[in-house]
């Protein structure tokens, strides 16, 4: 296959990511009835690709057993908030220990260049453990789907990054108006969006308009002169104003957070448009941008635009008028009628015949994160447990993230990545001839091994396919590993695609053969290296493929 066929392929120009033509009264099926079809490897497995990072055969085999209530229950349960990060084997901050945490002491000025690096490393580390570790749960990817929703571009002080993350994590499956509330007077977004700079001498705009246009309800089609059907510019600009009054702060002994300054509230009357009903805003103080955030969520569009991205996170980018009308507004009914609590509207999801409609299997490119704990957790590469050699390490996979461009704290623009938003490509758009370059020599140094720090990263793969349910057999094996990293079973001509590699010109037999030989003499090096080669083989070559690429 040619790169452009490749590209094809993995776009789905003609047809389908899963190689299947759309029925044209598809979307018209659409339904949110609960799912009531057979419960199969193919279905657990789509749920745990699309929720969980990196599902490994444990995890597919524990939601295949378990089934599809007790899965959904598993995947949405609360569990405890991660420990903060703390040092790792650095002693120069003369407030706080190696091996403590860092996150409730801004760091003074003339201090910055001194411990910045090591807090951030700190920082990325504790992020990026935390996808790996997160295991049978949703929360990580409901964590990342609320970094790119309320996106900052940056937040330079890892005590205001680490604060902003956390209340994202604590808020990811829970009530959206909190979310919205605490988000709205955090020091990342005062800074980043210049709420501290909205003053009732000098109304700044930024946040305003983000909070209605990406955050809320979205804008909607343009009605006409600074009329965008779902809200105007004169709301940006009364909203605004109604805002006005918060900064960050960090004192002296190196606390920190926001706080409302009074003289610098616009006490004046805030009177928005008929997109709000001429709502009336007479001065509220510190509790104004509650009432803020009230009069949007008062509105039924705005629970309509939070389904709609997690359609297209969860689901895919299309939707047409059938799937407005019969997914996305149920959907927002739930949300709405419980005043914005985000569990609900996910079960209900990802209960559903639709979220399981065979063309929603194997439909989306995934993203970079994806594909790197796919890489990381369904591969089972074996990491240390010590922390300081498992974060140098994750400085290697924060250099991948950066390459394939999806980084976690640091979002390109204000609107995320463009993947989530840019029509009518979005998910496309993470393969181009470039960066699909880029990911195979990413894939491929993973199967072929690489130092960080002096310590060797290499996967097992003779271990890896001791655990499959027939290794003697070249055919069954090669399915069995395409299904634990693939989104569906591959053809029998990929197969034998794959088999050429593993045995090039041999019969089936040969590999039966060798690889009986090996199991009865382990400690044979010179039979484990032949098997260990041809495994390395097959490997570069699968993480290659397109359907590598798909979720």
């Amino acid at each position: 296959m040619n790169k452009r066929q490749f590209l094809k392929k993995i776009t789905g120009k003609k047809e389908t990511a899963t190689g299947k033509q759309r029925s044209q009264s598809y979307s018209s099926m659409a339904s949110l009835i609960p799912y009531s079809g057979p419960w199969g490897y193919a279905q657990a497995s789509h749920l745990m690709r699309r929720t969980t990072f990196g599902p490994t055969k444990t995890m597919f085999q524990d939601a295949l057993d378990q089934g599809l209530s007790a899965s959904i229950d598993k995947l949405l349960a609360d569990k405890t908030m991660p420990a903060p990060p703390v040092y790792i084997d650095f002693d120069e901050d003369p407030f706080i220990a190696s091996g403590e945490s860092w996150v409730t002491h801004a760091i003074p000025p003339e201090l910055n260049v001194l411990l910045n690096a090591p807090r951030r490393k700190s920082l990325y580390g504790w992020i990026y453990d935390n996808m790996k570790a997160d295991g049978f749960s949703i929360r990580e990817k409901m964590h990342l789907f609320w970094q790119n929703h309320f996106a900052v571009e940056n937040i330079s002080r890892n005590t205001f990054a680490y604060q902003y993350h956390d209340l994202i994590r604590k808020n990811a499956l829970g009530d959206f108006k909190e979310m919205v509330q605490e988000i709205t007077i955090s020091p990342g977004m005062l800074i980043f969006l210049n709420g501290t700079q909205n003053t009732r001498f000098s109304p700044n705009e930024n946040y305003g308009r983000e909070l209605l246009e990406l955050f809320t309800i979205g804008r909607g089609p343009e009605a006409g002169p600074g009329d965008y059907t779902n809200y105007t510019e004169n709301d940006v600009r009364e909203l605004s104003r109604a805002l006005t009054g918060w900064v960050q702060f960090v004192e002296e002994d190196g606390t920190y957070g926001s706080r409302f300054i009074a003289n610098r509230h616009d006490t004046d009357p805030k009177v928005l448009s008929p997109r709000f009903d001429n709502i009336e805003i007479n001065d509220e103080g510190e509790n104004e941008y509650k009432t803020v955030i009230d009069i949007i969520l008062q509105k039924k569009e705005t629970a309509r635009f939070i389904c709609r991205q997690l359609h297209i996170w969860f689901v895919g980018k299309d939707i047409d008028d059938d799937i407005e009308t019969n997914i996305i507004g149920p959907l927002a009914d739930i949300f709405y009628n419980s005043n914005y609590q985000i569990k609900p509207v996910l079960e209900t999801l990802l209960r559903s015949e639709y979220f399981f409609d065979s063309n929603h299997i194997g439909c989306m490119i995934n993203h970079p994160i994806d594909m790197l704990y796919k890489l990381l957790n369904s591969l089972e590469l074996e990491l240390s447990t010590d922390k300081m050699i498992r974060w140098d390490f994750y400085k290697r996979i924060r250099s991948h993230s950066v390459t394939l461009g999806m980084v976690p704290i640091i979002l390109p623009s204000v609107a995320g990545w463009k993947a989530f938003y840019q029509a009518p490509q979005y998910y496309e758009d993470w393969i181009n001839s470039t960066s699909l370059l880029n990911r195979q020599a990413i894939c491929k140094s993973f199967v072929n091994g690489f130092n960080v720090s002096g310590i060797r990263y290499e996967y097992d793969l003779i271990s890896f396919v001791e655990r499959m349910d027939n290794n003697l057999d070249p055919n069954e094996m090669i399915q069995e590993i395409a299904l634990l990293i693939c989104p569906s079973k591959l053809s029998q001509s990929q197969v034998d695609y794959l088999k050429e590699i593993l045995i090039p010109g041999l019969p089936d037999y040969e590999w039966t053969v060798e690889y009986t030989d090996f199991l009865a003499d382990p400690e044979n090096t010179q039979l484990r290296n032949g098997v260990s080669n041809k495994l390395k083989a097959l490997f570069n070559a699968m993480v290659t493929m397109p359907e590598f690429y798909l979720i």
